[in-house]
């Protein structure tokens, strides 16, 4: 492993850790019942898809930022922030429970959600960004 790969494997781990602790405290804060629709990971879900869109675009396209920002912020920390874990063990649970359409219901609207979320982030991020560099143009 080169040094560089180094740094980023360590900028992924620091950004995974904090994610995962933002998304425990989010699941101890909001807790689900096991037969109940998991609401928290959906909103944790989305609401992770949404910052990616925000940052890719801004890291992509807006700004030039350090090498490690990308990995640390959107491979550690919105990474660990977002489960797919969960939300399969959520899907299985309701289904082995006898709630067959809660689990596809959410097994649908966490993909939609999360699909939606990224776009329309990504969509304003742009619109912001265009209206903000326009503006100092005619400053």
């Amino acid at each position: 492993m080169t040094r560089h790969e180094g740094k980023t494997v360590a900028a992924v781990a620091v950004g995974g850790g904090i994610g995962a602790v933002a998304r425990y405290a989010a699941a101890t804060w909001w807790p689900a019942a096991p037969d109940a629709f998991p609401w928290t990971t959906l909103v944790v879900n989305a609401a992770g898809c949404a910052a990616i869109g925000v940052l890719m675009v801004l890291v992509t396209e807006v700004r030039t930022v350090h090498p490690l920002v990308r990995p640390f912020l959107g491979t550690g920390v919105l990474g660990g922030f977002t489960t797919f874990s969960t939300y399969a063990v959520d899907i299985e649970r309701l289904v082995r429970g006898g709630h067959a359409r809660t689990g596809l219901a959410y097994l649908a609207l966490t993909l939609i959600a999360a699909l939606l979320a990224v776009w329309a982030a990504a969509w304003t991020t742009r619109r912001v960004a265009a209206a903000r560099i326009g503006a100092g143009r005619r400053a």
